[in-house]
This record gives structure tokens, C-alpha cells and sequence, in this order.
């Protein structure tokens, strides 16, 4: 499966219906960008059961507005709705790999144990 371009249309159901959401912020003119594109592509040929998203700011501006993006590119990683990573550059291959794994090997439960914790002590 390739990348999977996401708007403000389609996006909340992509979030909604997905474990596992890598998500691409980027832009057309941005040269790291493009260089960071094809090691995208080739992480969501490796990995088909996670989707593999790009928003395109310039297309986009309400849904990187939401998420305050500032730099690009910026790589969002959500599993469960629940944002677990995002920080702006250009990761290379082996380094993303290592993200995925990562994101795969969260405890979601305790995700939501602390969240909940948090919220409730007034953190």
C-alpha cells in the first residue's frame, strides 16, 4: 500500500478507523521535503498495515493549523487517536524504521492509565 493523501474530508475517518497512523506534513516547494518523500514511500511498502499519510500544508492549511505545525517536514505518528510522536525534519530510513518499531511496541494501556491519571490529579 502506498501513502494515502489526507484532507480535512477524510482525515477524522483515517484517524478513526486506523490503529497505527504515520502522518507526513509537507509541501511541494520544501526541498528536505521531497528528499524525504521517496523513504516515506518505501516504509509504507514495508509496513501495510499501518497507514502512511501526507498532508499537504499548502492544500491543507486548516488541518496543519489544528495541529500548530510550524517546520516542515513534520512527522505525526498517532495509534489509537492518540498523537505519540510529532517533531518537524526529515528522518532517514534506518531512524524511521526504529519510530515504527517504537510506536508498534507502545503499551497503550498504560497510554491511557496515565492520561487518565494525569487528568484527574489536576496535572
Amino acid at each position: 500500500m502506498s501513502t494515502v493523501e489526507l484532507t480535512k474530508d477524510n482525515f477524522e475517518e483515517t484517524i478513526t478507523g486506523s490503529d497505527i497512523v504515520l502522518i507526513d506534513f509537507w509541501a511541494a516547494w520544501c526541498g528536505p521535503c521531497r528528499m524525504f518523500g521517496p523513504v516515506y514511500e518505501k516504509a509504507a511498502e514495508r509496513h501495510p498495515d499501518i497507514v502512511f499519510g501526507k498532508v499537504d500544508t499548502e492544500a491543507q492549511p486548516e488541518l496543519a493549523a489544528t495541529f500548530q505545525i510550524s517546520s516542515i517536514p513534520t512527522l505525526m505518528a498517532v495509534r489509537d487517536r492518540t498523537v505519540l510522536y510529532a517533531r518537524p525534519g526529515a528522518l532517514p530510513p534506518q531512524a524511521l524504521e526504529e519510530l515504527i518499531g517504537k510506536i508498534r511496541a507502545v503499551d497503550m494501556e498504560d497510554v491511557r492509565r496515565q492520561a487518565a491519571a494525569g487528568t484527574a490529579g489536576g496535572n
